[in-house]
């Protein structure tokens, strides 16, 4: 990273922190007219994500792999901008484009995309394609998506694409050589690592593409939470985890979780921003490689270079490149 970017990455302050709860974060913020997309706002982050942001006026609209799933989580959630439930698998490309084309029918401009749905530490699956799971979903799933969804974007006239990267970019790079593990070992945390990874890289070169066109874009840490993300692990797994977060920084509630999403979706603090990695409700600090703290941002994860040979890489991958 350059001077001028490592500067852009560093903390605002904002004058929130790790407790900061992403109701406090809206504040008596109104976002009536607003039309959002949260994919997995229907379950622990992304449900208070979804309520913080429809609380206070928006229309949000929530893409389930299970619609029937996301009715029963979201029943009687208040909302006061309303809330929708549509059907969307991320690992299916015709899944990602159906829902974009209803969407896109729809008329409406999008102001706000968060691309929050994930999976975490997953045994070693390949979609369709042959690519390895956790990459086709944390990261080219959400590509394929923000491209199908950009004349929206383009159209609100200042929109945010928020993209929910995690700690655990910091385990690993994008290893442009050999990303779906066909050939070195498959390890489920390395593997989860790369695609957190591809997730602040994304934020870095759509945030370059979009700020001619009114479109700035995020990448978020959320923080420790305990959530439906730790589904794959064993007991024993789930454990070590657990007591290997809690030696790094106390959990958080999801209230808590959702508070730097909602923060980078709605916040007027972040006017003419973008292109950073946030955390704990501010812009993180950029981190050297080398450096033993379990926070920050790493240097593979917001160079710019790999960011544009990751962006040409998942136009390669996927066969979608973003309209002009």
């Amino acid at each position: 990273m350059t001077p001028n970017e490592t500067r852009r990455q560093s903390p605002i302050p904002s004058g929130h922190g790790a407790e900061t709860t992403a109701r406090e974060v809206i504040g008596d913020r109104r976002l009536a007219g607003v039309i959002a997309i949260v994919t997995g706002g229907y379950a622990g982050v992304g449900l208070e994500t979804t309520r913080a942001l429809a609380g206070a006026g928006a229309t949000v609209i929530v893409p389930a792999r299970t619609p029937d799933k996301a009715r029963a989580a979201l029943a009687g959630l208040p909302a006061a901008g309303g809330i929708e439930i549509d059907s969307l698998d991320l690992i299916d490309p015709a899944s990602i484009d159906t829902f974009a084309a209803r969407f896109a029918r729809s008329g409406r401009p999008l102001h706000i995309l968060v691309n929050n749905a994930g999976i975490m530490a997953t045994p070693l699956v390949r979609d369709a394609r042959g690519f390895e799971s956790q990459l086709a979903t944390n990261h080219l799933g959400h590509f394929q998506l923000t491209a199908r969804l950009w004349p929206a974007l383009c159209g609100a006239r200042g929109a945010r694409v928020v993209s929910l990267s995690s700690r655990g970019h910091i385990r690993s790079g994008v290893d442009f050589d050999d990303p779906h593990f066909e050939r070195r070992p498959y390890e489920k945390f390395i593997a989860y690592g790369q695609s957190k990874t591809a997730n602040a890289l994304f934020a870095v070169a759509l945030d370059r593409r979009g700020e001619p066109r009114g479109v700035r874009a995020f990448s978020v840490q959320p923080g420790a939470i305990l959530t439906e993300l730790m589904r794959s692990l064993s007991d024993d797994e789930t454990r070590a985890v657990i007591d290997r977060a809690r030696t790094i920084s106390p959990f958080k509630t999801v209230e808590q979780g959702a508070a730097t999403s909602v923060w980078c979706a709605a916040s007027e603090q972040l006017d003419g921003r973008g292109g950073v990695y946030c955390e704990d409700v501010d812009i993180a600090e950029a981190l050297p490689a080398g450096s033993p703290e379990q926070r920050g941002v790493r240097p593979w994860a917001m160079d710019p270079a790999l960011a544009e040979r990751l962006w040409q890489r998942s136009e390669e991958w996927t066969g979608v490149t973003f309209a002009a």
